[in-house]
């Protein structure tokens, strides 16, 4: 099933088309990596999609709905978490309060909170840490966590909001290797038992042509490839503008050790 569908995405900061007739789409319980060189319109056209920028032509259409221009909160609510290139927790609480927290927001019970609190949507919010292994971490504090783990937290403060769509910036970032595989491979688990499409942006090309199921390549605001990982990194011409010589094994490697 055909989740979302961009169509003529393109963004302009004066005189520099930082996108340009931006168009894709995304099918439920599927990974799409959005890969290219630094500046190459990766944040800008991810930033659209989830409401943080306003596009100044093109479509964005969720499950048939338009979501394009909308704000960032009323894109959430339309089905579309996120997660961040630094893990947005509450460092102070414990691994299932920030869960709660984040199911009080979805139910709409942030407001007017009460003492007994943490005792709302509990279960609910251990169930979320079960599936993505922190079921026995939930009563420490997230201050406590190894980086790896405190990115698992925030997957399930994500799913919390049950989307249909979830937004991932740059996931593997400030990860050791296993540690990016382990996640990586997790969310694209989560996804397809969920039937939740998964649009990121990523540098680890290990993470990329490992766990996703299709590649958009972007330089200078256009998509120059689209494809599997297999047709993506067989693609000359991604070779000669971001994969490096042949997009050798080898190349790949020193492109995670430069983003690492």
């Amino acid at each position: 099933m055909t989740l979302l569908v961009v169509e003529g995405l393109t963004k302009r900061f004066g005189g520099v088309a930082a996108a340009k007739d931006v168009s894709f789409t995304l099918q439920a319980g599927e990974m799409l990596a959005i890969i290219g060189p630094n500046g190459a319109g990766k944040s800008t056209t991810f930033n659209m999609v989830g409401g943080q920028l306003r596009p100044d032509s093109g479509t964005i259409a969720l499950d048939g709905a338009s979501i394009a221009g909308l704000p960032a909160r009323a894109i959430w609510k339309a089905g579309v978490g996120r997660t961040f290139q630094v893990a947005q927790t509450f460092v102070s609480m414990t691994v299932a309060e920030n869960v709660q927290m984040a199911l009080l927001s979805h139910h709409g019970r942030s407001r007017g909170l009460f003492r007994d609190a943490r005792a709302l949507y509990r279960d609910e919010a251990l169930a979320l840490l079960a599936g993505v292994g922190m079921r026995a971490d939930a009563e420490r504090p997230v201050s406590e966590l190894a980086y790896g783990d405190v990115k698992r937290v925030e997957l399930a403060v994500a799913l919390a909001s049950r989307p249909k769509l979830l937004l991932m910036d740059e996931p593997t970032a400030g990860m050791a290797p296993r540690e990016r595989s382990s996640l990586m491979a997790l969310t694209a688990g989560v996804a397809r038992a969920r039937s939740i499409g998964v649009l990121y942006t990523e540098h680890d090309m290990e993470a990329v042509f490992a766990h996703a199921d299709r590649v958009l390549v972007l330089v200078r605001g256009e998509i120059i490839a689209a494809g599997t990982p297999e047709e993506i990194r067989a693609n000359p011409r991604v070779k000669q503008v971001y994969l490096g010589e042949a997009g050798t094994e080898a190349a790949m490697r020193a492109r995670r050790k430069a983003v690492a």
